[in-house]
């Protein structure tokens, strides 16, 4: 039998998501070696809830007596086990039934090491399951307590005891000690599986302990050590490095709602195509589309004489829509989701550029594609968006395996990014109503800002987000309204693995949420007096981008800001020096100038090529939000130095590089993610690589056209 092997994945999982079980025995005695199971049960958690009703609950015969002091415990008796299956038959079903859950229990090593005996005593193959001690984490969070039990932790965290010493009522109680301490873990900054298992891990007198008991040990270090990212399984990346404008049919062909049915097949004959849009019309403020299909039914209800009809009367209204820049893979997401073959594509301003279909996709292998797109978009709670977030680890660590531009892997981490504030905003609107405070009193725009909204997020991403809404003094109604909603966003963001903005950058704060008039002195304020923190405020503001409500809000907003920043040369000159501010983390002969074994690369990379980029979008009033763009469009406004923008935009997407590959070690390492990248675990290729992209990072200095420093 043994244990199957969990998905990849399931690292950066939460806790609270773990498809996990939790298991207990009852035994002949305490000798893992000798000792045999009388009684093995377990419970299932599955997206964070227990599944106590498909419990798993199985007495063992032995094949030796019982002794009459372990029968004064569990009260299993010779007779109870009489007529039940050996252990060899038992495995195989528990196995099963198990699955590829991670297992968990209370004092598991015990339990496991009895397990392991009886495979062998029995000629089974062995594999241990990857699993977690609940008295280890216990001690993580209470180390003072008189003692370790599990009644002890159970009285400790107000856990009710039922069924005590049968492995079910065991199981059950551990499994609510388990869910009682996530809180505590996650106050210690311990959330998901892998940093739980390193912090287990660095118990050792408690491993050694239970390693001279006989206990297995439920930590494999190994799972903590760095990893080949090219050791998981490749993806179809196409709908991933591509968007809709790449593959779409453009122009779209469109008719009349007045159109004849058999002018309609002519077209669609003609050109060789699935369908045609409607133009608005006929009780319609949007256009619509009709179908192959719908010329089909048509004909089937209606005879030939459906041909002489308008394609009005058949045309499907409104019309589902995509952007150009969106994603493949969202769109493949939306077609799956709803049923559709046939989406139109849509420009920046909004109006139809192309048309896509079902047979453009036909070639790209879009599991993966659906299932991230859907987690987001059909999400009902807090717990649902945080399978997101391991989905989203896994998507990323196949794309970087296949050497994607790390520039689009930031732009869809990005994507998602914005995806679950939106949806963090519609499970925001929908408590409200329940809270009976109704829907928003106001036209308003949730926005992101800094990378989320330049679509260069990594994946050590926290919230950077504000609100602006239609009108509303500070501490009003309208304002109140939005505040809880943007403490809901927040909290919920949290919850689902995008932490808490350190910096209070969030919509929950009265500094970040405002209508629009109070926004517009807010703006000038940061333009006028060029404040290092009304700089760092503007910097970010800049890159922003609507994810739900009124984009006009947003939109008008941010265009009268960058018109205004042109002319504000005091706030552009303290712009430019603050980006020309930074120091090479390379010293003396070569040597990284390391901090706890560590180069921080956004501080000394990352950071002044975003900020000159910036900078140059503004001098010339650019609108591109990424880095890239920014730059290649300064290029086009003719600015000086231009010659070195090709190698700032290289050094770019080696650092982003860099970086992504280390945060997808940090997570199987069950490291807290950062922006700094560990020399030590890199090829001499790569530390090459990410030297020559520092040494690009002055140049920037050139292109502002300010003083070098010494």
């Amino acid at each position: 039998m043994s244990f199957m092997v969990e998905k990849a994945g399931f690292s950066a999982l939460p806790l609270s998501l773990v498809p996990a079980v939790i298991m207990d025995t009852e035994t002949t005695g305490l000798n893992t070696a000798s000792d045999r199971i009388v009684e093995i049960a377990a419970v299932r958690i599955t997206d964070g809830r227990a599944e106590r009703d498909t419990a798993f609950q199985v007495l063992v015969n032995p094949g030796i007596a019982i002794p009459a002091s372990s029968t004064a415990i569990h009260t299993i008796t010779d007779a109870d086990v009489a007529n039940a299956d050996g252990i060899a038959n038992v495995i195989p079903m528990f196995s099963q039934w198990t699955g590829n859950a991670i297992v968990i229990g209370y004092s598991i090593g015990f339990d496991l090491a009895v397990l392991k005996a009886e495979h062998h005593r029995y000629g089974l193959r062995w594999s241990a399951p990857r699993s977690l001690d609940v008295r280890h984490l216990v001690e993580l969070v209470a180390q003072d307590l008189p003692e370790q039990s599990l009644d002890t932790a159970a009285a400790w965290l107000g856990v009710p005891l039922a069924g005590r010493h049968r492995a079910l009522g065991d199981a059950t109680v551990a499994l609510h000690v388990f869910q009682a301490l996530l809180p505590k873990l996650k106050q210690r900054g311990i959330i998901t599986l892998a940093q739980a298992e390193r912090a287990c891990l660095e118990r050792t007198s408690r491993r050694h302990s239970e390693a001279q008991a006989g206990w297995h040990d439920v930590v494999d270090s190994g799972r903590t050590a760095p990893v080949n990212i090219t050791d998981y399984a490749r993806i179809d990346s196409f709908p991933y490095r591509h968007r809709t404008g790449d593959i779409m049919h453009s122009p779209p062909l469109s008719v009349s709602g007045t159109t004849k049915m058999s002018a309609a097949l002519t077209l669609a004959l003609r050109e060789q195509i699935s369908s045609v849009f409607v133009k608005p019309g006929a009780g319609s403020d949007e256009p619509g589309i009709l179908t192959e299909r719908d010329i089909l039914r048509a004909i089937g209800a209606n005879g030939t004489t459906a041909l002489a009809m308008p394609v009005s009367r058949f045309a499907a209204f409104p019309l589902v829509t995509v952007a150009a820049d969106e994603f493949v893979y969202r769109a493949i997401s939306i077609m799956a989701r709803r049923g559709f073959r046939h989406l139109g594509v849509t420009g920046a301003d909004g109006k139809l550029v192309g048309a896509l279909s079902a047979r453009d996709l036909l070639k790209q292998r879009a599991d993966t594609a659906v299932a991230l797109g859907n987690d987001i978009d059909t999400a009902g709670s807090t717990e649902e968006l945080g399978k997101v977030w391991a989905r989203l680890t896994t998507v990323v660590r196949a794309l970087v395996s296949e050497d994607v531009d790390p520039r689009d892997i930031a732009a869809v981490i990005s994507r998602e990014l914005r995806s679950l504030t939106q949806r963090a905003c519609l499970l925001g609107e929908a408590a409200m109503e329940l809270r009976g405070k109704g829907p928003p009193p106001q036209p308003y725009a949730m926005f992101v800002l800094g990378s989320g909204g330049r679509g260069e997020s990594l994946l050590a991403m926290d919230q950077d987000n504000a609100i602006v809404f239609g009108k509303g003094d500070p501490g009003g109604e309208a304002d109140r309204w939005f505040a809880d909603l943007g403490t809901i966003v927040a909290d919920t963001l949290n919850d689902a693995g995008v932490s808490h903005c350190k910096g209070g950058i969030m919509a929950s704060n009265s500094e970040w949420r405002m209508d629009a008039s109070h926004w517009r002195d807010v703006l000038s304020q940061w333009l006028s007096k060029s404040r290092p923190e009304d700089i760092l405020n503007a910097d970010i503001f800049f890159d922003a981008k609507t994810v739900h409500g009124d984009s006009t809000l947003l939109d008008t907003l941010r265009m009268d800001a960058l018109r205004a920043a042109q002319n504000a040369h005091g706030f552009l000159n303290a712009m430019q020096m603050r980006a020309g501010e930074f120091t090479s983390p390379v010293g003396w002969f070569g040597k990284w100038k390391l901090e706890d074994g560590r180069v921080d690369l956004k501080r000394a990379g990352l950071m002044p090529l975003f900020s000159a980029a910036r900078v140059l979008a503004l001098r010339h009033g650019v609108s591109e939000p990424s880095t890239p763009s920014r730059f290649e469009a300064a290029r086009a406004a003719g600015v000086e130095a231009a010659h070195v923008i090709d190698d700032l935009i290289e050094a770019h997407k080696i650092l982003l590089s860099a970086i992504l590959r280390q945060q997808l070690r940090d997570i199987e390492a069950g490291l807290k993610l950062g922006n700094s990248i560990d020399p030590a675990q890199m090829s001499g290729h790569d530390i090459q690589q990410v030297r020559w992209a520092i040494d690009q990072v002055p140049k920037i200095r050139d292109l502002l056209g300010i003083p070098a420093y010494g």
